[in-house]
């Protein structure tokens, strides 16, 4: 459904950077200022930490700079995310930028090595991250010991509340905060429901602000592991509730660069924009580049099914 730019891949590794020479994908997306900034993880080699880079577009496809330092990296000090900072998804609620990834690292307090992945939370603000002042806030683990990923916030309050979306295998779950340092109301919103989806789902990122409502970009993976995306448009009021949702994939392992590569049968997003009326949805292929592809919002939202 979704039409992929003819520049495909718009990033890949660069092998003069150690830090970037092996896979460069699953990227978190915000316009800001007339200016598509990307953040995007970084592996130097397979099995090595992972990174957070920056690459900025004047339109949403060309790259016109590409920062050669990461912008976010793993803490030194901390087992939590020993093995890499994942999978970056970008929020902007008031002047600040929030950043939920996916802290990857070893359990605390083992007499053995136990690898777990758990919800890291941190922001910045506007002016800073315009700026490339990368002063990010303190990092928060909410749920500590909780195999939790694809987590995202809602780019707006709820009752003056914090609206975290996130996954718990293999659904799509939400939870409340005043503090995200502690979460309430946790319940189940999405789960897998047609066979391209079947093994799990999870966020794609932040649900964007739409006439209709909430369109929120997911990814749902079958049970030979074929990463695709779907979308789901969410209530004005009540970002919980379904109201649409694909019955079949928007985006789904085609090209070359989608089916080979580090992990084959691979498109996976972090984050998507939109400029005017169209839809950029940023994502990983094969978890070793990165592509773009679009389509007008309304279109998107007419082709979605009504939820009973």
């Amino acid at each position: 459904m979704l039409d992929r730019f003819s520049g495909n891949p718009i990033l890949k590794p660069i092998p003069e950077h150690p830090w970037e020479a092996y896979m460069v994908y699953n990227v978190a997306a915000i316009y800001e200022g007339g200016k598509v900034y990307i953040l995007y993880r970084a592996q130097g080699t397979k099995s090595g930490p992972s990174r957070i880079g920056c690459a900025i577009s004047p339109d949403g496809y060309r790259i016109e700079e590409r920062l050669k330092d990461p912008v976010f990296e793993p803490r030194t000090d901390s087992d939590i995310e020993l093995f890499g900072c994942e999978d970056p998804r970008l929020s902007r609620i008031g002047d600040r930028i929030y950043m939920c990834y996916t802290a990857y690292g070893l359990m605390d307090r083992m007499d053995r090595e136990t690898r777990t992945i758990q919800i890291g939370i941190t922001s910045i603000t506007v002016d800073d991250f315009v700026n490339k002042r990368w002063n990010w806030s303190e990092r928060i683990y909410p749920l500590p010991r909780v195999n939790n990923k694809d987590a995202a916030l809602l780019p707006a309050k709820v009752d003056g509340k914090f609206l975290l979306y996130h996954r718990i295998p293999p659904h799509i779950w939400i939870g409340y905060s005043d503090d995200l340092k502690e979460f309430y109301d946790m319940r189940i919103i999405m789960m897998p429901e047609a066979e391209w989806e079947a093994f799990k789902i999870g966020a794609a990122g932040p649900p964007m602000r739409v006439d209709d409502g909430w369109l929120f970009i997911y990814h749902g993976v079958d049970r030979k592991l074929f990463y695709r995306l779907g979308a789901a448009l969410l209530d004005e009021k009540d970002p919980t509730r379904v109201l649409r949702r694909s019955r079949g994939p928007i985006l789904e392992p085609i090209n070359e660069y989608e089916k080979s590569g580090a992990v084959p049968n691979v498109t996976f997003s972090c984050g998507s924009v939109i400029i005017d009326d169209e839809l950029l949805v940023y994502y990983g292929g094969a978890d070793t580049v990165t592509g773009v592809a679009s389509i007008k919002v309304k279109e998107l939202i007419d082709q979605l099914e009504r939820v009973d």
